[in-house]
């Protein structure tokens, strides 16, 4: 009985050691594979940065990506970077976005973004899965203003076309390509000269802006000053305020004259 009770022991021993062993060898996989992932990664973010506007390949996809204007939390001006992966695939759409707000609208544009591509370059996406990454250096207040560089990009990887890398786009994309308004365009329009840009897609009429400047008015009343602020308004020629090229676009297609060679 002693001799059974201690192979027993011995058995059960070793059933944990193997089951550790085993438990071990999962973790350092899933280590390794986590580790190659993120290097991965890593790569090819660094490999869109560093080559904006140009087609870059890595591991079978194709990478694009470009700079667009935004505006932040705070109500500055900032640039934030769009970048587009390419995989032969199902159609899935994926979205990678940090320091975003508004996710919503943003989701929005790129759905919109994704069907006027497929309209506009006849070709089916359903063959592609397609990942977009934002990244900004501040919490960005997203929104549609990003659709027409969204759309841009997309055409760009289905044609397997670079991007003028003189060009930024501002404006929301509609379902049929038609380019719609955004706020802050003077802001952007700063940001654009600011990149060493020199060409500004907007919207039709807004290549120029109005803003309002707060002064302080006082009067003297009865020997006593009463003062109150006044918003001024102030109209900016986009052109002459940032001496940019601003060109104003009513369509996606006009767009694409300006950013492929």
């Amino acid at each position: 009985m002693e001799k059974r009770s201690d192979n027993n022991k011995r058995d059960s021993k070793s059933i944990l050691i193997t089951f550790t062993i085993v438990i071990l060898i999962l973790l350092f996989v899933i280590a390794f594979v986590s580790y190659k992932f993120i290097k991965n990664s890593e790569e090819k973010e660094n490999n869109s940065f560093e080559n904006l506007g140009k087609i870059a390949t890595l591991n079978g996809s194709k990478l694009i990506s470009m700079t667009v204007p935004a505006v932040s939390e705070d109500g500055e001006g900032v640039k934030t970077f769009l970048i587009l992966e390419s995989i032969p695939g199902t159609g899935r759409t994926l979205v990678s976005i940090d320091n975003l707000l508004f996710w919503a609208d943003t989701q929005s544009s790129i759905r919109t973004a994704r069907k006027v591509a497929s309209d506009v370059t006849n070709i089916d996406v359903n063959k592609y899965d397609l990942i977009y990454s934002i990244h900004a250096n501040a919490s960005v207040v997203g929104g549609p203003s990003a659709g027409a560089a969204l759309t841009v990009l997309t055409i760009a990887a289905l044609r397997n076309k670079e991007i003028n890398p003189k060009v930024m786009i501002s404006g929301v994309i509609n379902h049929d390509g038609s380019i719609g308004p955004v706020s802050d365009i003077s802001k952007k329009a700063k940001v654009v000269k600011e990149l060493g840009f020199e060409i500004f897609l907007v919207p039709l009429s807004q290549s120029k802006d109005v803003i309002y400047e707060e002064k302080e008015h006082c009067e003297k009343f009865g020997g006593v000053d009463f003062c109150q602020k006044e918003q001024i308004p102030k109209q900016i020629d986009l052109a002459k305020e940032y001496n940019l090229t601003v060109v104003e676009i009513a369509n996606i297609n006009e767009a694409l004259e300006w950013f492929f060679y």
